[in-house]
């Protein structure tokens, strides 16, 4: 990290009117600093009063790092409430990361904008945002990493950039408002608990990019009826569709992947299948397999 001033890396608070806050060391917690109003005979503004980094408009407070060129916005203020706006500047210098678990337990956020320099939605960076409704990832974004919207409970949609190639291990597990999800092309695998618990999930668009679907990744996903699995997928985790009590139906593109016993626990899907595939019996799992040609 590059230093700032020598011996001691600060962090710095940008408030909800634009004007720079208190500074603190970055490791310490957020805090709103009590300023006096300079009194009318007081002596001139030094330089750097007068002249403050690049003005931003963003409410509530945040916390962040300045590394080399680049910024990384490692904390908010837990009190903060509604739209949030990240810049996309912060002192003439670009926003590239959201560093782990920055907003975790902003329980009161509605709605965030990330700028289109942010590369990584890093692990927990979301955990318990609970009034979530909303958020905009950007297109640069490669990797959406675990738990990043754990427990984002009203989360009610999502667009994946076509860019994202990694959905991480209980990505959005528990947001349970979350109705459908479209995966982009871009996606090779998606991880352990993913989708798990998500509950009011109706529909997902599996791309033929992804090869693997994690353990649990589907679990315990109530209100899926459906499901297209593409051919380009070869294996399946444990308990991957379990306790998916509507599930009726899952229609498989290629040749039969490799597959646990549990992958349907508490689930009682029908498997349907190419007449031309290859590697199938009359059962997957413990469920019966037929043909495409035979769904109702």
């Amino acid at each position: 990290m590059k230093q700032l001033i020598p011996l001691l890396a600060f962090s710095l608070l940008i408030g909800c009117d634009g004007e720079k806050g208190n500074v603190a060391p970055s490791e310490g917690p957020i805090e709103e600093a009590a300023t006096e109003a300079p009194s009318q005979d007081s002596p001139e503004k030094t330089a750097s009063e007068t002249n403050p980094p690049e003005a931003v408009s963003v409410n509530p407070n945040l916390k962040y790092e300045i590394q080399g060129d680049a910024v990384t916005i490692t904390g908010c203020d837990k009190k903060a409430l509604g739209e949030l706006i990240i810049p996309a500047k912060i002192e003439g210098k670009p926003v590239t990361k959201i560093g782990k678990s920055a907003f975790q337990s902003c329980s009161d956020l509605t709605s965030v904008t990330i700028p289109d320099g942010v590369t990584s939605i890093e692990a927990n960076t979301f955990l318990s945002c609970t009034s979530l409704t909303s958020i905009t990832i950007p297109d640069g974004a490669t990797s959406i990493g675990n738990s990043a919207f754990n427990n984002c409970s009203s989360l009610t949609g999502i667009t994946i950039p076509d860019g994202v190639t990694n959905i991480g291990n209980g990505a959005f597990y528990g947001c349970s408002s979350l109705t459908s999800i479209t995966i982009p092309n871009s996606v090779t695998s998606i991880g352990s608990y993913a989708f798990r618990d998500c509950t009011h999930l109706t529909s997902i668009t599996i791309p033929d990019s992804v090869t693997s679907i994690g353990n649990e990744a589907f679990n315990n996903c109530t209100s899926l009826t459906s499901i297209t699995i593409p051919d380009s997928v070869t294996s399946i985790g444990k308990q991957a569709f379990s306790n998916c009590t509507s599930l009726s139906a899952i229609t498989f593109l290629g040749n039969a992947p490799i597959i646990r016993n549990d992958t349907f626990k508490g689930s009682s899907p029908t498997i349907y299948r190419k007449a031309d595939a290859k590697g199938w019996d009359d059962t997957l799992a413990g469920r019966p397999v037929k043909l495409i040609t035979e769904k109702p």
